[in-house]
């Protein structure tokens, strides 16, 4: 006899032994057994399907039934806003809308008809293969799009060739199948070609503050970023049982107790709770207090300055990529932790749910590491005791620890948790500043309201190219800072154009999305890590210094980094700034009258603008949670550098009480461009509406000048990809502010810097083929000190000033957003 094995044949002679061939019988037995019982399970299941599945005859009732009680519900609500409108042509609308649906259902079921007609392993790879490129291509349709088509041309042709079916095919069909073949291979070089490249350029922006950085003072003092005279030691502290870091586990410097969670997370369970219990081997009431320590040696006491790392994957630990912070801040004499917080950040685990608005649990560890620290002042023999000055302690976070920082402040204020009265809080600790480098905003809050923080002073950095958190979540918060003690508290809002989200951390690196995204990402605009560092370095020691230690040099860096220009990366900053000197005239959130201002002697007029209006300010991820006033202009037909009728010139103007005011004060506001329509009265409901002798006289013009159109058309056409190239000028207008006496001083606003024009990104590739650009209203604070406004008049009586005019003589139309005006401590 022949036995087949394997794909083999052997003959008798090469059989296996007795002994083998009865248990290989017994083994085939057993599995024939398995495959009938099976059968059998199948032939029940289908038989209990059958007996509860309706038949066609119910299943046709049922149909009939929706079909006629839906139209006829459908007709009753349709006489009856017919009748109540009395306007018969809500009937038409109707019927339309009938014709449509219908329509729509067979084209549907058309459509599943062709798919049901597919082959079985086209319908799968559909299936299968469409969520697959979803998630490999970073969730981007128009790739999922490009990549399903050029797969499926390549994919196809390929068969062909292979099968030996293409000799076979008609000419016709060959041609067709070697046209796929090279629409699809030019396609796939184009991708190629557009996913290697770092990215792509995108439309100049001029850099409004460099052009009148001449006439900065820069600030003299080393800088910031310089490494400091201390010598830094580094140690751990943390549970001693770290299963994946021996810093935190045997090798620990210092030990601490783990503390309990539960009241603060949400959702540790399910696969979730479970994976990330078995992967850390602790649940959410043994939360670990972990950190990295950078000190410098010496007697004390130095201040504090804590910072924790956002979400990110927590088998990938993020609390190691701030060291270059760590030693930098030790070296000029702060002691700065960087706080693990990794297992409450996500896995793949979390696919079905994970930790949900975790952010107050990542503020309220923080405040249990400065408990930890508080006793350890306190403690004899402690390595550092009387080593901390406790009355200034600093709290920084990225990306959620930036959100956290915020929570952290809040809550040390509280006696009691917002959320849950019974769970005692009352730190009460000395929270001096918060640095938020990309923060989000709203992932938590207290008692379902953003938290408003007050008297402490704040920094917030962000990126134009940031690709995880695209808005300046940030100027959120520094909205809800208000200031109301003697101290000299500050606020500033830093964006930074080519910074991304994840430089700052070098754990994170240029890759704000996942590692199968980077190359999808557009990082042409992107600075280097080392510059991204460069400018946090700067910005952030030199905020702990001028809050902590009181070193005062530093602060005019705040409003304007031209200051600084010396330490810092060149390219575009942005920054809002405000202290608590800070007496405004027009917030523009105490009502909706447009005329009013914040004070009750403050009032506003405008002429010859073509918008004025004030409303919330928008960002990307939604309202900043302040109101600013809108005001736009539009001189038809007179170009840039062109002289503007005096009695077209469009004026914005604030009358007020003269304030106590002398020279070490200065007038300040915070400035926008807004892109909209600056005439928008041209078209639309505000059309005019224009008489037959208008229109007739339009006639003729426009018969008269048809011809020099089309020429100037095609001038246009041939220069429009050279205009698009070329960056628009930066807004600029006059200011006039005068006194009781009479006597006027104007300036303008390029006397500190122009305004900048909105800056536009594509962080995405995909944008170049959709031709999207992003952007948001960035605010930059002027400031004009009245002592060199006095030097323009040295008779001017500052103490009487009671007039400010905007005169928008500069620049032939645009559209401002302007907030915050009001008298500030000159810097």
């Amino acid at each position: 006899m022949r036995v087949f094995f394997n794909g083999l044949i052997f003959t008798e002679k090469y059989c296996l032994p007795e002994e083998h061939q009865n248990k290989a019988t017994f083994t085939y037995t057993n599995h024939t057994i398995k495959m009938k019982k099976l059968k059998q399970l199948k032939k029940w299941f289908y038989k209990i399907l059958a007996k509860v599945t309706p038949g066609k005859t119910s299943t046709r009732g049922a149909a009939i039934a929706l079909l006629v009680v839906s139209a006829i519900l459908f007709t009753i609500a349709a006489i009856t806003s017919v009748t109540k409108s009395k306007d018969p042509w809500f009937l038409l609308f109707f019927a339309v809308f009938v014709i449509i649906i219908v329509l729509s259902a067979y084209f549907f079921l058309w459509i599943l008809k062709k798919y049901n007609r597919m082959p079985k392993i086209l319908k799968l790879a559909l299936l299968i293969a469409i969520p697959l490129l979803f998630v490999a291509l970073a969730f981007e349709g128009i790739y999922v799009f490009f990549a399903f088509c050029i797969i499926s041309l390549i994919g196809g042709v390929i068969a062909l060739f292979t099968t030996n079916v293409f000799s076979s095919l008609s000419k016709v069909k060959k041609g067709i199948a070697l046209l796929c073949l090279l629409v699809g291979i030019i396609g796939l070089i184009s991708v190629i070609n557009g996913l290697l490249p770092r990215g792509f350029d995108i439309k100049p922006v001029l850099n409004a503050a460099a052009l009148h950085k001449s006439t900065v003072q820069k600030i003299e003092a080393p800088s910031p970023a310089a490494r400091g005279d201390y010598t830094v030691k580094k140690i751990t502290y943390g549970s001693g049982k770290d299963k994946h870091r021996p810093e935190f586990g045997e090798d620990v410097t210092l030990t601490t107790n783990a503390v309990n969670g539960v009241s603060f997370l949400d959702n540790w369970e399910g696969l979730s709770g479970w994976y990330r219990e078995h992967f850390w081997g602790f649940d959410d009431k043994e939360l670990p207090l972990n950190g990295y320590v950078w000190y410098p040696e010496g007697e004390g006491p130095f201040p504090l300055a804590l910072i924790v790392h956002g979400n990110h994957l927590m088998s990938d630990f993020s609390d190691v990529g701030y060291e270059y912070l760590g030693e930098l801040l030790a070296s000029r004499g702060i002691i700065t932790v960087s706080v693990d917080q990794n297992f409450l950040n996500g896995s793949w685990a979390d696919i079905t749910g994970g930790l949900d608005e975790e952010n107050d649990a990542r503020g309220w560890m923080l405040l249990e590491h400065l408990r930890v620290w508080h006793e350890w002042n306190k403690t004899e023999d402690h390595p550092f005791y009387h080593k901390i000055d406790t009355t200034s302690v600093a709290l920084m976070g990225h990306s959620r620890g930036g959100e956290a920082v915020g929570h952290a402040a809040f809550m040390n204020t509280l006696p009691y948790y917002a959320d849950d009265a019974s769970i005692p809080l009352d730190y009460n600790f000395n929270i001096k500043s918060i640095v938020a480098i990309a923060p989000v905003d709203g992932q938590y809050k207290p008692g379902n309201a953003p938290n408003e923080l007050k008297d402490v002073s704040y920094l917030t950095i962000h990126g134009s190219q940031d690709g995880d958190v695209t808005s300046f979540a940030g100027s959120k918060q520094y909205e809800r800072i208000t200031f109301s003690d003697s101290t000299s508290h500050f606020k500033s809002a830093v964006y930074i154009q080519g910074a991304n989200h994840g430089q700052f951390n070098t754990s994170w690196g240029e890759n704000d999305t996942s590692d199968a995204s980077t190359y999808f990402l557009n990082n042409k605009q992107l600075l280097s890590g080392e510059e991204q560092r460069e400018i946090a370095r700067v910005y952030i020691s030199a905020f702990l210094e001028t809050t902590l230690t009181e070193k005062i040099s530093y602060k005019p860096l705040f409003l304007d980094a031209r200051t600084g220009a010396d330490w810092l990366p060149e390219t575009i900053y942005l920054s809002q700034y405000e202290d608590s000197s800070f007496a405004p005239l027009a917030t523009y959130d105490e009502d909706f009258n447009v005329i009013t201002g914040t004070k009750d002697s403050t009032t506003i007029k405008s002429a010859n603008v073509t918008v004025w209006r004030e409303q919330e300010i928008s960002l990307k991820w939604g309202e900043k949670g302040s109101r600013a006033g809108y005001v736009g202009w539009h001189y038809k037909d007179i170009e840039e550098g062109d002289p503007i009728p005096d009695s077209l010139v469009a004026t914005y103007e604030y009358t007020f009480k003269p304030e106590p005011l002398d020279s070490t004060m200065a007038l300040t506001f915070t400035l926008s461009e807004s892109t909209e329509n600056t005439n928008p009265k041209s078209s639309g409901k505000w059309k005019d509406n224009e008489d037959e002798d208008d229109l007739e006289s339009e006639t003729e013009d426009a018969t008269e000048n048809e011809l020099e159109k089309e020429i100037e058309n095609e001038d246009e056409t041939d220069d429009e990809n050279l205009e698009d190239d070329i960056p628009d000028a930066p807004i600029d207008f006059s200011i006039i502010i005068s006194n009781s006496d009479g006597q006027k001083v104007t300036f303008c606003l390029s006397d500190f810097s122009a305004l900048q024009r909105e800056i536009e990104v594509r962080i995405w590739k995909s944008q170049f083929i959709t031709d999207d650009s992003d952007s948001e209203n960035i605010f930059q604070t002027f400031m004009f000190p009245f002592a060199e406004i006095q030097e323009r008049n040295p008779d001017f009586d500052i103490s009487s000033i009671n007039h400010l005019v905007f005169l928008f003589d500069k620049t032939p139309e645009g559209v401002i957003i302007i907030d915050n005006l009001g008298f500030m401590k000159t810097l």
